[in-house]
């Protein structure tokens, strides 16, 4: 009975491992097949030949731009004396070459170099967000990460239209770098002017009230020239120190011994500020000598910031001259693009490799079919 229930041993685990197909075996397969895939990459290649030569040509131009460097400035000792006013007039400006690339890429650059070389018709756009796109991927604006300088290429269909779009690149950051405050010195002038007319409106106020108030000795000798100069130069040390002050509790906790020491510094002022006006006279002279001391404080800031406009505005004309041009971009002789030799040994090399593939699972689906 044993013997009728005894079955044969299992041989399935033998043809598995006669399933499947060595290195050698592949090889062989396309070896057989080298004239189909030889002859279909080479008929791909003379397609991919054929199609770039109905591609119309693509030049390019380039410019290479030296852009303005961040100097040090004549002012900067002068700006050492005003505190917390300096830091509001400014700071340095960082990785100044990566803000001129981000300029250039900027959509009021994008679409004065539109409106300029009529772009729009170019590149057959209907609508400008369209050109705009057209016109960023036919533009590269880089900067070189060891000497700084920046270049500008231009792919274009014209020749000399991609070389004088890339010289106008240079000229639209030129106009950018003198209407926007872009470095430290532009950025002093731009507070400065700002703080100079303030003053002088001010100054002008407190010159009226002076005047209206008449002449009078008794309050000139009560309150002589030097200690109303002493008086003004006071009171622009406690605006000073106010600015200072709101400007580290910015930065800093109340707590902070930085922000402790400014708030001692500034009670010290007022107490010397409060010391002075509690003894100047009463009447008619104690009116005189406050608007005196307040025309005096006036032109002692008019002054100040007056001498610091002039400063940064010397700055800014030495800056904006330090945009110089390496490189003027020339008209392309010779076109970039399309690459024919390029396009054709693609075409060959994937026409190759999808015969092969084609070949290898045609054969491996004829050996599973027979197995079967």
């Amino acid at each position: 009975m044993n013997s009728r229930t005894a079955t044969p041993p299992d041989t399935d685990l033998d043809d598995d491992e006669d399933d499947g197909i060595s290195l050698g075996e592949l090889f062989s397969i396309l070896l057989a097949q080298w004239k189909l895939i030889i002859g279909g990459a080479l008929l791909a290649g003379l397609a991919g030949l054929g199609v770039a030569f109905m591609l119309p040509p693509i030049y390019t131009a380039k410019t290479v731009i030296l852009p303005p460097q961040q100097q040090q400035s004549s002012a900067a000792a002068a700006l050492s004396n005003l505190g917390a006013l300096a830091g509001l007039a400014g700071g340095g400006v960082s990785s100044p070459a990566d803000k001129y690339v981000a300029m250039m890429q900027s959509a009021t650059v994008s679409n004065h170099v539109i409106d300029k070389f009529k772009l729009m018709e170019v590149y057959e756009s209907k609508f400008r967000v369209d050109a705009q796109k057209a016109l960023s991927s036919n533009v590269r604006i880089s900067t070189g990460k060891k000497d700084g300088l920046l270049s500008i290429e231009v792919d274009d269909k014209s020749p000399e239209r991609s070389a004088a779009m890339a010289n106008h690149y240079v000229e639209e950051l030129r106009a950018l770098t003198t209407s926007l405050a872009v470095t430290e010195a532009q950025q002093r002038r731009v507070f400065f002017e700002q703080q100079l007319q303030k003053t002088r409106d001010k100054l002008t106020a407190a010159q009226v009230a002076l005047q209206s108030s008449g002449f009078n000795a008794g309050a000139l000798r009560a309150e002589p020239k030097a200690a109303a100069e002493g008086y003004a130069k006071l009171r622009a040390e406690i605006t000073a120190a106010e600015v200072r002050l709101q400007t580290t509790r910015g930065m800093l906790a109340d707590n902070a011994p930085e922000v402790v020491q400014q708030q001692a510094t500034l009670s010290a002022l007022r107490r010397q500020l409060a010391s002075l006006e509690t003894s100047s006279p009463p009447g008619n002279d104690a009116d005189y000598i406050g608007r005196y001391r307040e025309f005096k404080y006036q032109e002692t800031l008019f002054d100040l910031f007056a001498r610091q406009f002039e400063l940064a505005r010397v700055d800014e004309s030495r800056e904006g001259a330090l945009i110089q041009v390496l490189d003027v971009a020339t008209v392309p002789e010779r076109k970039s693009k399309p690459k024919r030799g390029t396009i054709a040994l693609g075409a060959a090399v994937l026409a190759g490799l999808v015969l092969s593939a084609w070949v290898l699972v045609r054969q491996l689906r004829r050996n599973t079919s027979a197995t079967v």
